[in-house]
């Protein structure tokens, strides 16, 4: 893969995160009732980060949970003949709450979809918003994301790459080019 661009550096995701949590409170009259659901992988340290900042805005600590969302995709065949699944436990209910889907990077809308699937197994939420720091285009399902981070157009020969420093030694979203 060749690096085309950076398009967003620590500092713009940091102010791109700030924003889609000020629009969280916004839209939901404060924190109350909310859950916090990160994608499985990049999805949950940036769940995390949302909860940092709606703490430091309104005081409130909001339960942030991990989805795993691999049982739930609809081409599961196409991965591997044994994919590996992990057990998605939630420490508190979704029952009547307002759950935030939180992923990176939103493009065929699959992700989404089998999120919405693994919410419905925890119970039926009062509402179900999601949240991306990066949506790509090309959607092949009809998601629509609540909050987004950045509107990137992109080719399908390209890829939105999403690097957390908890998981990839530093922060930042690059474009790359497939050779």
């Amino acid at each position: 893969m060749k690096l085309k661009a950076t398009l967003m550096d620590e500092k713009d995701i940091t102010r791109a995160l700030r924003r889609i949590s000020h629009q969280i409170l916004e839209r939901n009259n404060g924190g109350e009732d909310l859950i916090l659901l990160g994608i499985k992988s990049r999805g949950l340290p940036l769940a995390e980060m949302i909860a940092e900042n709606l703490k430091a805005i309104e005081g409130i600590e909001v339960p942030v949970g991990a989805l795993d969302i691999t049982l739930y995709r609809d081409d599961l065949s196409e991965i591997s003949d044994l994919p590996l699944v992990h057990e998605t436990p939630l420490h508190f209910e979704v029952k009547d709450k307002n759950v935030i889907l939180i992923d990176d990077v939103l493009y065929t809308g699959r992700t989404a979809r089998a999120a919405l699937d693994a919410v419905s197994e925890h119970g039926r939420a009062k509402s179900i918003q999601l949240a991306v720091l990066i949506d790509r285009g090309h959607r092949e399902l009809p998601i629509r994301p609540d909050y987004v981070g950045k509107n990137v157009p992109t080719s399908k020969s390209e890829i939105v790459a999403v690097k957390i420093r908890s998981i990839d030694g530093n922060t930042c979203v690059n474009l790359q080019e497939i050779e």
